[in-house]
C-alpha cells in the first residue's frame, strides 16, 4: 500500500470519543494512545471526551460532532464488545449514514493475527453520516494500535494510492 511522498500530506481534524462506564482522564489508555498515534501521524485533535456506554448519549455526541464543520472523522474506542452495555454499534446504526463493512471485516482479520478466534467478540464497525466517517473501535490499546496502524494510518493519508478516505471528503455530501 504504497505513500506517493510526491503528493502534499493534508491532515484530517479528527474527534476522539471514549465509551466507558468506568473510565476517566487519568485511566483512558486507549483514548490516550490514539490521541498520541494520530498526532504523531499528523493529524489535528479536533476534541476529545470520555462519556458512558448508554445509546442515547453516544447518539447525541456523535450528532453534535457530525454537525460541526471542524471535525472530519471521529474514532470511538470502547462499547463494542458483547456485553448488554456495549452499544457502540448500535448508536452508529442510529445516525442512519452508510456502513463501511469492509472497516470491521479487516480489523477482525488484523485483529486475528495478534488475540486469534478472540476477535469475534468485537464488533469494530464504521459509518459515513453526514460527511464525517465514524470509526469504532474496541476500548483495548492493542485494538487502537491495530486499527490505527492496519487500517486508519494509510486510509487518513492523502498521499495513499490508490485510494484513500481523504480524497473522499469533499464528495460526502453529494
Amino acid at each position: 500500500m504504497p505513500i506517493d511522498e510526491s503528493l502534499t500530506f493534508r491532515p484530517v481534524r479528527i474527534g476522539v470519543l471514549t465509551i466507558s462506564d468506568s473510565r476517566s482522564e487519568a485511566d483512558d489508555r486507549s483514548g490516550d494512545t490514539l490521541v498520541e498515534l494520530l498526532t504523531g501521524a499528523g493529524h489535528e485533535l479536533a476534541v476529545r471526551a470520555i462519556i458512558r456506554d448508554e445509546t442515547d448519549l453516544i447518539v447525541s455526541r456523535l450528532h453534535n460532532w457530525i454537525d460541526d464543520p471542524e471535525i472530519d472523522v471521529v474514532i470511538t474506542t470502547g462499547g463494542t464488545g458483547l456485553t448488554g452495555r456495549d452499544v457502540t454499534p448500535e448508536a452508529l446504526h442510529r445516525l442512519d449514514g452508510k456502513d463501511i463493512p469492509g472497516f470491521g471485516e479487516l480489523f477482525r482479520w488484523l485483529s486475528y493475527q495478534s488475540i486469534g478466534t478472540s476477535t469475534i467478540q468485537s464488533r469494530a464497525c464504521a459509518v459515513v453520516a453526514r460527511g464525517t466517517y465514524i470509526f469504532a473501535l474496541p476500548g483495548s490499546t492493542g485494538a487502537v494500535r491495530d486499527a490505527w496502524e492496519g487500517i486508519l494510518s494509510t486510509q487518513l493519508d492523502s498521499r495513499h494510492r490508490p485510494c484513500n478516505f481523504v480524497d473522499l471528503i469533499p464528495r460526502l455530501m453529494e
